[in-house]
């Protein structure tokens, strides 16, 4: 591979994500409940100048470990704290990610299965989605990946390169101080059964540093742990356990789901590539299946490292991976990424609190199969599955797309739970954004399986999958987004911050209503959160001196305690009010004006009262 070649990769690759990644970022405003949460806890950061314990509306947050609060941290203090900067980690580690896949790739099985494995990790519809929002998530992915890959080179590699293994323990310890012990659990979830299958284990306890890689680890990872422990004592290791273990054994939050949680998860997040995947995954433990028992001499390969000059083995290894599964080096590869998914799949469905990004972490082990398959298939017609990843590829294609075009009929027919989350969906329409979003996939995956059906044309399969899911992309972020911000989103952030403004020191801010702790960002203020039910929690602060301003669904008005009969409507926003006890000193200057609606064309009138 020429340098020429894989620079001009590495630019496509970094122009491409960067679009994906970085346009718009900061148009949408904070979601809840965990954006708004983590944006304003590092904003609470700033504030309060303790990088220790992080806090949400000033008291203790356990929640997640402090490198995602220090990243974001670190951009309000260059940058202002604003939604863009919340997200500007996620997106520039979304960026690094693509880079390292295809680093790692082209490195090993060179740049055609380099530059598709990078674009099928970057083009599908969840890791553009983790990668814009104020998430730990891509954070985490970045990390494990990195020790994944490092431990792939610094085991195989020889002479300097097994200096890779070191990316290994850096990366688990960077990956718990993200999120926790699932930054260790990942890589280990691989590595134990590839290591085992392989017979590798005595190779990785020679080359791998495991003690001094242990120490490094614990290096990195214990001291803040440590801190927190003796700042915040039970309390922090209650909490943390909770939000630990307690997540894989009870549902926390409503987020359950059946064993299968994560079958449509996978196949619709993974789009447009769920089929290649699918087919790789089953042709690789085939393979593998195929291999066992097969002596290390009759495979023609003893170290399967995807390095030209691998370490040869000791004839006492040889002897005791006689009756180990072997595999050519593409192939051991392979069996890696297969075993990542796999490993982590079952992990995570196996855990009783389930979200559709906790499996993001298998992600690029899922592109390395995809991408593998798919030269496999270009270079060799008879590869057997190519016609069938296709068929899934365009089922689930047209599945969704339908799904995107009927969003007007879906809208209004689940009206009434709608309108609970976002009291102005009443008043507004979907818009014609999903529709097209939905005919683009409709008409593209007709494409894929023009190309992909025929064996003289199936190169261009691969570029028109690509193509659809980069155009629905930027049809979410430049139409389907600015349209749900404006009337869904940015509403009651709006009034917060008004309320922000206009409030003392003494003076006191509610926010009551279903848990937006999005909206303490805005007001860059304490709040009092008063939930739907707890009605009574409210009366002592009402009658205490000074100003008090209340944010609320205008739908929950009449719920509040008699206290606030005498309250003024200070401003309304689409199904949101923001009420005040005193009349309001300013209107700050830069509050947009709310869209539009002509009440003559409203197609929800009904629901109205």
């Amino acid at each position: 591979m020429s340098q020429d070649e894989r620079g001009a990769h590495l630019v496509l690759l970094l122009a491409l994500s960067g679009l994906l990644f970085f346009l718009g970022l900061g148009s949408l405003g904070l979601t809840d409940r965990d954006e708004g949460s983590n944006a304003e806890a590092a904003r609470e950061m700033v504030e309060t100048g303790d990088w220790i314990s992080p806090t949400l509306n000033y008291q203790p947050r356990f929640a997640k470990p402090v490198f995602i609060y220090w990243l974001m941290s670190g951009a309000y203090t260059l940058f202002g704290a604003s939604e863009f900067t919340a997200r500007l980690p996620s997106a520039l580690f979304g960026v690094a990610l693509i880079a390292l896949q295809y680093l790692f790739l082209s490195r090993l099985r060179g740049p055609a299965v380099g530059l598709f494995g990078a674009l099928m990790l970057l083009l599908n519809l969840e890791i553009v989605a983790i990668g814009r929002m104020a998430l730990t998530d891509s954070v985490l992915i970045f990390f494990t990946t990195l020790s994944l890959y490092g431990f792939w080179l610094g085991l195989h590699g020889e002479g300097r390169e097994r200096h890779y293994i070191w990316l290994l323990y850096v990366g688990m310890a960077l990956g718990t101080l993200t999120k926790g012990p699932v930054g260790i659990a990942v890589p280990l979830l691989a590595i134990v059964p590839y290591l085992t299958l392989t017979g590798r284990w005595g190779q990785f306890w020679r080359t791998g540093f495991p003690l001094a890689g242990l120490l490094v680890l614990l290096l990195l990872a214990v001291p803040w742990y440590a801190a927190m422990l003796a700042i915040h004592g039970s309390q922090y290791t209650a909490s943390a356990q909770a939000d630990t273990v307690g997540r894989f054994l009870n549902v926390l939050g409503g987020h359950g789901g059946t064993l299968f949680f994560y079958v449509p998860v996978l196949l619709f997040g993974f789009f447009p590539w769920s089929g290649f995947l699918v087919v790789g995954l089953y042709q690789t433990f085939k393979d593998w299946r195929a291999a066992r028992g097969t002596k290390l001499e009759d495979s023609g390969l003893s170290g399967s490292s995807g390095f030209s000059g691998s370490t040869k083995e000791t004839k006492q290894t040889r002897q005791t991976q006689v009756s180990v599964a072997r595999l050519p080096a593409p192939q051991e590869l392979e069996l890696f990424a297969a075993l990542w998914v796999a490993a982590v799949f079952v992990f995570f469905s196996l855990s009783a609190t389930r979200l559709p990004h906790y499996i993001a972490p298998l992600f690029p082990a899922a592109a390395i199969l995809a991408a593998s398959y798919w030269h496999r298939s270009l270079s060799n017609p008879a590869v057997p599955g190519r016609r069938a990843a296709v068929h899934v590829t365009m089922g689930l294609g047209y599945l969704l797309g339908v799904a995107l075009a009927a969003t007007p009929a879906l809208y209004d027919k689940f009206l009434d739970v709608i309108v609970k989350e976002f009291p102005v969906a009443t008043q507004v329409t979907p818009g014609f954004g999903a529709v097209a979003a939905g005919l683009t996939l409709v008409i593209g995956c007709g494409m894929v399986g023009y190309f992909g059906l025929s064996d003289k044309r199936r190169a261009g399969a691969f570029w028109a999958a690509g193509a659809t899911i980069a155009i629905v992309m930027l049809l979410a972020i430049q139409v389907v987004l600015p349209r749900f911000n404006a009337y869904f989103v940015a509403p009651p952030h709006e009034l917060a911050y008004a309320a922000g403004v206009n409030l003392g020191p003494d003076d006191r801010l509610i926010l009551y209503g279903p848990a937006r702790p999005s909206l303490i960002f805005y007001a860059k203020r304490k709040a009092i959160v008063i939930r739907p039910g707890e009605e009574e929690k409210m009366r002592p602060h009402l009658t205490q001196p000074g100003r008090t301003m209340i944010v609320l669904p205008a739908r929950l008005r009449p719920q509040l305690p008699a206290e606030t009969e005498n309250y003024v409507t200070l401003l309304e926003r689409y199904g949101y009010s923001l009420l005040a006890s005193e009349p309001m000193v300013k209107l700050p200057a830069n509050l947009p004006p709310p869209p539009v609606i002509d009440p003559e064309k409203d197609p929800h009138a009904r629901y109205k009262q």
